[in-house]
């Protein structure tokens, strides 16, 4: 494989890495800027809101653009975001560095995947952009957890530090490693927007937004849950996240083997399983042993929906899939933001530290709905069986 796959990887784990590792900091944060849970839980909010515009709006604005130059001022963007966050003197100051860092994310993903799969012969291509995405995976697996430990051990800047050094290594190996690939059809983005004439390309983003939303509403407060609630240290905190990255590694992978025979069944089954290990989770949480075992289940069915969740989008969105690809990491970011400010909202009410898990519950059940409804709507005369579909971290074919 290339060595600017590894490039294109590490940039994905930064920006994985930056998303993902705020969950595991915020007592800290919160205690610096002198401002509440729900308060701090607003650069969760704020980061996935703003990957939204990021997706489909940067990702819209440099379709006609040459493809590795885009790359390297989205790097560019990611470093100044992150080292304003690291900067921030205050909490506004603090948010607006999250902002900035997350208007890269999804047309990142997006972007890089094309020029992943083009710089490869076309066996190859599906490896490609899967090796792209390890690097969001291996962010979630390890890096968060280490990226906790590190701010935990020398203050949450240390964290942030880091994660805008990463970005300098990964601008450096694009700008170095990645070949200006030639396009090999002019995009249109006309065409790209076609895709959303689908009804099924909407139930898919509804789907994505509700299904990951109420996995991430629970997760967001999750340091609060585990020291307050099960009785866990504040230093137990990144082992706890290791054991979780790991229930993501293996959902993930079997979500995507699943996902290849099946999507629809797929995510019914997972959904409807992610809803009563949720609900669990909240019964048990005051018991530790429980804890750890509904915290590695949690992450396993969380993110075995992703790969079943992307594939679903691509294989309605016809030959037109960039935009509409963007647009589902930008319907993960907006569940993301919906949970996590749902979860907050239960907080403030005083409702406990158990209560983001269970409003998680009951968005992933609202999505378990939502997606028995679209599996049933009447399908396209015609079949779509597109070919192997790159997803988050899995392979997985439409079927």
């Amino acid at each position: 494989m290339p060595a600017g796959l590894i490039a294109l990887a590490l940039g994905g784990f930064g920006i994985g890495l930056t998303e993902f590792v705020i969950t595991g900091l915020l007592p800290e944060v919160a205690a610096d800027f002198g401002v509440s849970e729900t308060t701090a839980g607003w650069l969760v909010t704020g980061y996935a809101l703003a990957v939204v515009v990021g997706a489909l709006g940067l990702t819209a604005a440099t379709t006609r653009l040459p493809r590795k130059p885009v790359l390297v001022g989205l790097l560019v963007l990611f470093i100044v975001g992150n080292t304003l966050s690291a900067l921030a003197p205050e909490y506004g100051v603090m948010m607006l560095g999250r902002v900035i860092a997350a208007l890269c994310h999804g047309a990142f993903f997006g972007i890089g995947s094309v020029v992943a799969s083009n710089m490869v012969a076309r066996e190859k291509r599906a490896s490609a952009v899967a090796l792209m995405f390890t690097g969001l995976t291996a962010s979630n697996v390890l890096g968060v957890p280490f990226g906790t430990f590190l701010g935990q051990a020398l203050g949450w800047r240390a964290t942030f530090w880091a994660i805008a050094a990463i970005g300098v290594v990964a601008l450096v190996g694009v700008a170095l490693l990645v070949p200006a690939v030639r396009q090999d059809t002019a995009p249109s983005l006309i065409r790209e927007l076609g895709a959303f004439r689908s009804g099924q390309v909407w139930l898919s983003l509804g789907v994505t937004v509700l299904g990951y939303g109420g996995m991430f509403g629970a997760f967001t407060y999750i340091a609060y849950t585990l020291t307050a609630v099960s009785g866990f240290a504040s230093a137990a905190v990144p082992w706890l996240l290791v054991v979780f990255g790991l229930g993501l590694f293996v959902g993930n992978w079997a979500g995507g083997r699943l996902a290849a025979k099946s999507i629809d069944r797929t995510l019914v089954v997972v959904l409807a399983a992610l809803t009563v290990v949720l609900g669990l989770f909240a019964v048990v949480a005051s018991n530790p042993v429980l804890t750890v075992i509904t915290l590695v289940l949690m992450g396993a069915f969380g993110f075995a929906t992703v790969p079943a969740l992307q594939t679903r989008v691509m294989h309605y969105a016809d030959h037109a899939p960039t935009l509409a690809s963007g647009a589902n990491i930008a319907a993960f970011n907006l569940g993301n933001a919906f949970g996590a400010w749902i979860g907050g909202l239960t907080i403030a009410a005083g409702l406990g530290y158990t209560s983001p898990i269970w409003a998680g519950a009951a968005i992933t059940l609202a999505g378990l709905v939502l997606v028995t409804i679209a599996a049933t709507v009447p399908r396209r005369s015609r079949a779509h069986r597109p070919a192997t579909t790159a997803t988050t971290g899995s392979i997985a074919t439409a079927g």
